[in-house]
């Protein structure tokens, strides 16, 4: 009778914790889905102005102000996207062993390594057999995931001051680099210095060196105890607060103009090149004062999504960011059927490439692709969530 008095009256204990890691779950995949959208806009931007190209940082001497803003908004989506990764790692190490953790990571790691190198790949540029390997972001976070399972099983404190150590320390070996014929070129290609190979007939292009990304999970693993260990309003004044801190940091080192990337410069008699200047930083690898913003960022939306967890716009970013894989694949090989389609249809109008004349028009199709992309993704997050007896659609 007491037991049923409680379900009666009260949450029980169990029912509570779940209800609250559903909480943080949509929270989670709502800043997720946030990102994907602005990871959307960007490739729109690199399918339609391909003739465009975007430098790594943006050149703030001469790049369009209306396309150099565009490419800083997804600057928040790799950071978070790797952030994430560790903060759901950690969140599903609370209903698993440590073990079982471990060879998820691994198992999720390779499966997204071997997505990158087909899948992902042969979206690029509808090729078969490959002329050019890009390894980026899914490669990064798979090469993370492989990494964090054996961290994992370090003391807390250890993971975080190594991710500490990496963020804010990778760019004293910014000068360190090999000759092509060095045994160690390979392996810091893969850690840290961007760099291509030729390898069997293919060009391999290392987009993505993988060192600080493996600080940024480990940060974001390491943030996981928050949501399982603090009440909800003390934890989104910790993800504000730190979120702030981070920004602020990063203010402050770019204004001294001494560490962590490249300089920033003034351009006479223009006030917007010369903040251009001041927020044009390095992705590839990712400096300490690129990490800063976008992280910092991360954390402060992440806060919000918290207190509006509720909102309809909440729920509807969850949807997609609940399957991500399935809409990061997806869109990428619609976006290749529209080019090639149109490119078949009009022919070449920018040198080799099609493109559009106009950046207004690439926002157009921005926004007219988002509620194509909606459904479909709704549908296989639902497909998932009821199918869970299909193993390998985990991995998706």
């Amino acid at each position: 009778m007491a037991a049923i008095a409680w379900n009666q009256t009260d949450t029980p204990p169990a029912k509570a914790e779940r209800a609250a890691t559903a909480t943080r779950l949509q929270s989670i995949d709502a800043l997720r889905g946030l990102v994907m959208l602005f990871m959307l806009l960007d490739h729109v931007r690199e399918t339609w102005l391909l003739y465009l190209p975007v430098s790594d940082p943006v050149d703030a001497r001469t790049t369009l102000p209306a396309l150099f803003f565009m490419r800083i908004t997804s600057t928040l989506c790799a950071p978070i996207f790797v952030a994430l990764t560790g903060l759901s790692a950690y969140l599903y190490s609370q209903r698993h062993t440590l073990a079982e953790t471990s060879d998820f990571l691994l198992r999720r790691g390779a499966f997204l390594v071997l997505l990158e190198l087909t899948l992902v790949n042969f979206s690029w540029r509808a090729e078969f057999p490959f002329h050019f390997v890009f390894l980026q972001v899914i490669w990064a976070i798979g090469l993370c995931m492989i990494v964090l399972a054996g961290l994992i099983h370090l003391p807390g404190r250890a993971v975080m001051l190594l991710g500490l150590a990496i963020v804010g320390g990778h760019n004293l070996f910014d000068g360190v680099s090999f000759a092509p014929d060095s045994p160690m070129f390979i392996p810091w290609a893969i850690l840290h210095k961007r760099s291509q190979i030729e390898l069997a007939g293919m060009v391999v292009k290392f987009n993505y060196p993988v060192l600080p990304w493996v600080g940024v999970i480990c940060l974001g693993w390491s943030a996981g105890s928050w949501f399982s260990r603090l009440a909800p309003e003390a934890r989104m004044a910790r993800l504000m607060a730190t979120g702030a801190a981070m920004i602020a940091g990063f203010v402050f080192l770019r204004a001294i103009n001494i560490y962590g990337d490249a300089p920033w410069f003034t351009v006479p008699g223009e006030p917007i090149r010369t903040v251009m200047s001041f927020l044009a930083l390095t992705k590839y690898p990712p400096s300490l004062l690129f990490l800063l913003p976008t992280l910092g960022t991360g954390l402060i939306l992440l806060a919000l999504f918290e207190r509006v967890n509720h909102a309809r716009i909440t729920h509807w970013l969850s949807v997609l960011g609940s399957a991500p894989m399935f809409f990061y694949l997806f869109h990428l090989y619609l976006l290749r059927i529209f080019y090639l389609t149109a490119r078949a249809v009009f022919g070449t109008n920018h040198g080799d490439v099609f493109g559009f004349d106009s950046l207004g028009w690439v926002l157009v199709f921005y926004l007219a692709l988002i509620v194509p992309l909606y459904f479909p993704t709704r549908w296989f997050s639902n497909f998932k969530k009821a199918r869970k007896d299909i193993w390998w659609l985990k991995y998706l």
